[in-house]
């Protein structure tokens, strides 16, 4: 069966507010609700299938367009690939030009509305910044101190790797951790190695590989689940069971193991383009190369070091 090429955007205001539409009833998976797009025509590349599209939809002019996700999705009649972009960089008031409903909404609104089976991966991506910082536990006097550059630096994503600390300390650092990244509305998970994880009050937890790999199902009530990945089969368990994001690693030398085998961007574009999930590449990345990740099929970079320093990344 032939796989329909689409292009599709997640179209954000300077407002942060994320343009999605209602899908004609009598279309295919009609009324639903779509991040805008459609169909490629012959000779045209995704980015300028959609910005044709946006332009003939909504009546509004993309100047640029990021790569965000690639979706592989099979339907009972059909074969579909979605290639998703964020824009953000755009003129004009976005109006139906074809008499579909729009709505502008927050990221976490999207949860609310039903969409396509193909697209819920792009609501998870749509929801998730391009950094994710990671808080390790290597010399837990830093650990506050180092929140807080996180924070100002922009990050709204961050994991707490606490795999040495004892029960009681990990517990008065997240109670402390979490209200304060509440305050600034960022997103707090918990590594699954961690002292008493389970009842630790956080946003959700990062599944280790070993943890990732013992799992039948996705655990209940869990409003983000994370997992670290190196392999293909670490990649598809993560996706069978229903995580949201994974870290991909390592992609490049870092330098506390100069000498240990690297994915490289090219084998870390073949394992992503092979799972429907959002993928931050880990391993050796600075906040330089947040780039280099979305053009390589990722969702962005992950890093301990990347984002510590005062360079805001936002």
């Amino acid at each position: 069966m032939k796989v329909l090429q689409v292009a599709a955007g997640v179209i954000k205001n300077p407002q942060g507010q994320i343009l999605i539409a209602l899908r004609d009833a009598s279309l295919h998976q009609g009324g639903l609700w779509e991040f805008p797009g459609g169909k490629l025509e012959r000779g045209e590349t995704a980015e300028q299938a959609l910005f044709r599209e946006l332009k003939e939809e909504l009546d509004i002019t993309a100047h640029a367009a990021t790569p965000l996700i690639t979706i592989k999705h099979s339907y009972p009649d059909r074969h579909v690939q979605l290639n998703v972009f964020l824009v953000e960089n755009f003129s004009g008031l976005a109006k139906g030009c074809q008499g579909q409903p729009l709505k502008w909404v927050t990221p976490d609104e999207l949860l609310s509305f039903s969409f396509p089976a193909a697209n819920r991966p792009i609501v998870t991506a749509a929801r998730l910044p391009r950094c994710y910082g990671i808080l390790d536990d290597a010399d837990p006097s830093l650990l506050m101190d180092n929140l807080h550059k996180l924070l100002a630096n922009g990050i709204k994503l961050i994991q707490a790797r606490l795999k040495n600390l004892p029960a009681d300390a990990v517990d008065a650092f997240i109670r402390q951790a979490y209200a304060i990244c509440r305050q600034q509305q960022a997103v707090l998970l918990v590594n699954s190695a961690t002292a008493n994880v389970a009842n630790l009050n956080a946003d959700g937890i990062h599944l280790t590989a070993a943890h990732l790999m013992a799992l039948a199902e996705r655990p209940a009530n869990m409003p983000w689940l994370s997992a670290s990945c190196h392999t293909l089969e670490e990649l598809h368990q993560a996706q069978n069971i229903g995580v949201d994001f994974v870290v991909l690693a390592p992609v490049l030398p870092t330098t506390t193991h100069p000498g240990s085998p690297t994915l490289g961007w090219e084998r870390f574009t073949d394992l992503v383009s092979q799972v429907n999930l959002p993928v931050y590449a880990l391993g050796g990345m600075t906040a330089e190369d947040t780039t280099a990740a979305c053009q390589a099929g990722g969702q962005g970079i992950a890093g301990i070091r990347a984002f510590l320093e005062s360079l805001r990344v936002g």
